[in-house]
């Protein structure tokens, strides 16, 4: 009965002071508010980058050679024998440039690239009409391409391209297969580019060597292992490990993941000093209370109220506001991190884990920075409080 009485007179002096106890309130709710916007978006900013990595493939490496003194390049039959390192599953060299494509009255500017067979399995591009490139299509350099999903659009719009022609630069190639639309990833589009026989690109280009490739590990834990043999390969072949650069996408997540996570940890310990800022704002407004009624204390335990209840009045009352700080911070924090998955091109991921925490805090921040002036009050002498005016 007493327990509920203390509820009920918090609750009453609380709504007796409305603006106060609101701007009372306000430290805690823009604390927890800032924690849980700042980090759903650093949560959500690490699975856009993750995704974005993942894209390019745990289980692969990708190889460009710069070049050092005469040897700047590799040939296919050299790319090729790195398959043999222990846990590789394929490589596939390409050779890259820029053309205009053309059928009939529309043309585009796209990617080419020259690629072998190994390419669908590397780099998990597949037709969804017709077929991949052959090996004898490289063998006879025919003129032969696998076209993108956009590049087709542009080109073709709703009509089936493949056993259709098109130029590119003025070279006439056959469309044997369209490929299955893969979507944007941090290298670009891939779906506006067109692939021919790594041969045939090698005289259409006018490019000689490889110098980009891609390894394939038959298991992501391989991938370590695999990279330092192809640091002593490449470094023996080329010279100088300052010729080439190996790209390896699971530790730019893990690299990316740990950047993330410190920032989000440091911004989020910004926001929580406001929490700690409320907590002062708190058990300041508490003590002015405390002093404002003292004659009322005084009363009460005059007609019996004993120092625990005297405790536990101020103690709620000092608990309701942060909690009730929390919960409007609450609210507000998931109403700007919907607001922000509106306004920004992130995937927005709430963090939940982080609601639960922020309300726990604002609750211990009630109780830490009530606990001064609760016993202030409960320790005050009846008759020195009915003296005060």
């Amino acid at each position: 009965m007493i327990f509920f009485q203390s509820i009920r007179m918090a609750l009453l002096s609380i709504i007796g002071n409305k603006i106060r106890s609101f701007l009372t309130m306000l430290g805690i709710i823009i604390g927890v508010s800032s924690v849980i916007l700042i980090v759903s978006l650093g949560l959500s900013f690490n699975n856009q980058v993750t995704d974005q990595f993942g894209d390019l493939g745990t289980d692969l490496l990708s190889v460009n050679i710069f070049g050092y003194g005469a040897v700047t390049s590799m040939t296919p039959e050299e790319v090729n024998d790195l398959g043999h390192i222990p846990g590789v599953g394929g490589v596939s060299p390409t050779i890259t440039g820029s053309v205009t494509a053309k059928n009939r009255n529309r043309n585009t500017d796209t990617n080419v690239e020259g690629v072998l067979p190994a390419y669908e399995y590397v780099k998990d591009f597949h037709v969804q009409r017709g077929r991949f490139l052959l090996n004898i299509d490289n063998q006879y350099r025919q003129k032969v391409a696998l076209i993108g999903s956009e590049t087709a659009t542009k080109l073709f719009g709703m009509q089936d391209p493949v056993g259709r022609d098109i130029r590119l630069n003025g070279d006439t190639f056959t469309i044997v297969g369209l490929l299955k639309a893969k979507g944007d990833s941090l290298m670009g589009s891939n779906d506006n580019k067109i692939l021919i026989p790594l041969a045939t690109a090698e005289r259409f280009l006018q490019t000689k060597g490889i110098q980009s490739f891609e390894v394939k590990a038959r298991n992501p834990q391989n991938i370590p292992a695999i990279k330092e043999q192809l640091q002593q390969v490449l470094t023996a072949k080329i010279g100088d490990p300052s010729g080439f650069d190996i790209f390896d996408a699971q530790a730019m997540i893990q690299s990316a993941e740990k950047t993330t996570a410190l920032l989000s940890a440091s911004l989020a310990g910004i926001a929580g000093i406001s929490l700690i800022v409320g907590g002062i704002g708190i058990m300041n407004i508490m003590i002015v209370s405390v002093n404002e009624r003292t004659r009322e204390i005084g009363i009460r335990k005059a007609i019996g109220a004993k120092k625990g209840n005297i405790l536990l009045q101020f103690m709620i009352e000092s608990i309701f506001l942060s909690t009730l700080g929390g919960s409007f911070g609450i609210g507000t924090g998931l109403g700007l991190v919907w607001i922000a998955g509106h306004f920004t091109p992130f995937q927005i991921q709430y963090a939940w884990s982080m609601v639960a925490i922020s309300f726990a805090f604002s609750f211990i921040i009630g109780v830490l920075f009530g606990i001064i002036p609760a016993n202030k009050a409960a320790r005050l002498r009846p008759i020195h409080a009915l003296r005060t005016d």
